[in-house]
């Protein structure tokens, strides 16, 4: 009699045990790796998307200039599981921990290695949510040498926004802001640490750039409009996180 080894689709774990049938007869089984958030797999899924690579693909798809229907098409499955999907990613985050963490290093060795100050470029950008009078701002800032990405927020372009950033800002330490002439930087940022003009902050807009190239929902003249707010800050939140911040989600 043959025997086949059952594997864990998700970790990869052999400690895998029976879990009864489906409905239509399909053996399921139950992943008992102490790591593994899987609950319950079966191997020959009818329904494409239930399969792990195909979950990666829709992730994938979203940061590389895909909108859900064309998700939904290209991988042969719902335009719900693809929402749901891109919904789970819900372990972003708002600042660069690795830089901060390399910066912290520097700062404790700093008998032997010399510490750098921080000069950062700080923008806003707008999008559209459901449609064009509804507009959403992504406010982040860059470190002005390096081009890294330290942190970023969403909201309005209102001050309290802003405020919300720098906040973010402040264990980096920064010495000098480079900033266009929007009155929030004017009003919380002093005087004497900013520098006001565009010829500082060509950085960042490429970063505006690269954005709008590659997620399809932050092109200008476009009719994909992300129809909730938080579709739009988990995707746009997903490309940072994954291309910027260097976590791999």
């Amino acid at each position: 009699m043959a025997e086949v080894s059952v594997r864990c689709p998700h970790c990869h774990s052999e400690k895998v045990t029976k879990r009864g049938k489906t409905d239509r007869g399909k053996p399921r089984y139950s992943c008992n790796h102490e790591s593994c958030s899987t609950s319950t797999f079966i191997l020959d899924y009818s329904y494409q998307g239930h399969l792990p690579e195909v979950k990666k693909k829709i992730v994938d798809r979203a940061l590389n200039g895909s909108g859900i229907r064309d998700t939904a098409r290209v991988l042969n499955v719902s335009q719900t599981t693809v929402i749901k999907e891109i919904k789970k990613e819900s372990s972003l985050r708002s600042i660069n921990e690795a830089a901060l963490k390399k910066l912290i290093h520097s700062e404790i060795s700093v008998e032997i290695h010399k510490v750098e100050p921080v000069d950062s470029e700080l923008d806003e950008m707008w999008s559209d949510v459901q449609n064009k009078k509804h507009p959403r701002w992504l406010w982040h800032a860059i470190d002005h040498q390096t081009g890294t990405v330290l942190a970023y927020v969403f909201g309005q372009r209102k001050d309290a926004v802003f405020l919300s950033l720098k906040a973010l800002l402040e264990p980096f330490g920064i010495t000098r802001f480079y900033t266009d002439a929007w009155g929030a930087y004017q009003r919380h940022l002093p005087a004497q640490q900013q520098v006001v003009g565009k010829s500082n902050t060509q950085r960042i807009e490429r970063q505006h750039l690269t954005l709008r190239t590659r997620i399809k929902r932050l092109a200008r003249k476009t009719i994909c409009f992300s129809k909730l707010e938080t579709m739009h800050d988990i995707v746009i939140g997903l490309f940072i996180n994954r291309y910027d911040f260097g976590r791999s989600v």
